[in-house]
């Protein structure tokens, strides 16, 4: 049955290998101080070219993008040379990768941020939210996050343009495309969400006003690098950093509309997985699949049986395996041959160096 995961599929101007997508995943391995991608992140990513379509970890496009500890940005020119480490041995390894681009909004603390105080879509604290800070040691430090400010219409501007020039770094580091984050509570979900956006202004109140930012940002990204090179990230359902929206399924819908219109290489659908998380209806997937002309990857607690059914079924067309990629460099070859997958390490998830990073075995190590 697995053997749809294994199928080829054009991505814009790449013949990928097989369906199987590797998403972004905070690691927070970036070298300190400047927040650069090193050579150990690129024996990271590159263990994992047996992926279709690899996902570079959340980016930060500017200092006050920044949300966690030791995160990777891609402002700097020694980042975007850090990054071309990463992108060479991927591509040495025939594979495909695109950059995460990624503005936390008010999921973070001016500790992070070299005390300034962060932006958002309204002055609403994400309730109950707490990120992690670098306290001097190799442990970080999780602190509660604060009340942002209002971004002013100069200040969504700025945004917009930062996230123009990543997308301009992305391609001068390497990357195939980049994928937007606009999913998990960060800043252009800050905007989208009916409960984290109070605006009264053109950026608050409607539907179509709330993604207004959404739209600006990808007309920004599309006339850099071209739709064929920009992805973009969602999640509907998930209530991660305190983004909650009254009316997912009319909200979304609507952006998979804009995406459309912009003609998007791909959008990414992160769904709920925690336990007790509410299930994506199929009706919901299926307005998405109508809606939304491009291919669609979805990611949330798939197994090889569930995601090749996920395609069969007409709803997907590639599928994101998370967590299995940590403690699997060779996930798809498990997959393939019907072999054990490991489990991770969480106390290794974030910061550190190669340990719970680069050492886990291939099967045949084992």
């Amino acid at each position: 049955m697995t053997a749809t995961l294994f199928q080829a599929i054009q991505l814009g101007k790449f013949r990928l290998k097989n369906r199987i997508v590797m998403p972004p995943m905070t690691r927070s391995r970036a070298t300190q101080p400047g927040d650069t991608a090193n050579q150990m992140m690129a024996e990271y990513y590159m263990q994992r070219c047996e992926a279709g379509l690899i996902i570079g970890e959340g980016t930060q496009i500017s200092e006050r993008a920044k949300g966690y500890a030791w995160t990777p940005g891609i402002y700097s020119q020694a980042q975007i040379d850090g990054w071309r480490l990463v992108t060479d041995a991927v591509h040495q390894q025939a594979g495909v990768i695109f950059a995460q681009l990624w503005h936390v909004g008010r999921v973070t603390h001016p500790d992070n941020i070299n005390g300034a105080q962060p932006w958002s879509a309204s002055p609403l604290k994400a309730e109950n939210v707490k990120v992690f800070v670098d306290n001097g040691s190799q442990q970080p430090g999780f602190i509660d996050v604060v009340t942002p400010k209002q971004m002013s219409q100069k200040e969504i501007n700025l945004v917009i343009e930062q996230f123009r020039q990543a997308a301009l770094n992305a391609q001068q580091a390497g990357f195939d495309g980049v994928e937007l984050h606009a999913a998990n509570g960060y800043l252009i979900n800050q905007f989208i969400d009916s409960e984290s956006n109070q605006r009264t202004d053109a950026y608050g109140g409607s539907l179509s006003n709330r993604l207004r930012f959404l739209d600006e940002v990808l007309t920004a990204l599309v006339g850099a690098i071209g739709a064929d090179k920009v992805a973009v990230r969602l999640a509907p359902l998930t209530t991660l950093n305190g983004t909650v929206d009254a009316y997912p399924e009319q909200t979304y819908t609507a952006v998979a509309e804009l995406l459309n219109q912009h003609q998007v290489v791909y959008m990414h659908i992160a769904e709920a997985d925690w336990d007790d998380a509410p299930p994506m209806p199929l009706h919901f997937k299926q307005a998405l699949r109508k809606t939304y002309a491009g291919t669609i990857i979805y990611a949330g607690k798939y197994t090889a049986a569930s995601a090749s059914q996920a395609i069969e079924d007409g709803l997907a067309d590639m599928i994101a395996f998370g967590r299995p990629f940590i403690a699997n460099p060779d996930l798809p070859s498990r997959i393939k041959h019907h072999q054990a997958w490991a489990s991770h390490d969480p106390n290794t998830l974030f910061g550190g160096n190669h340990h719970g990073l680069t050492d886990y075995p291939r099967f045949e190590q084992q």
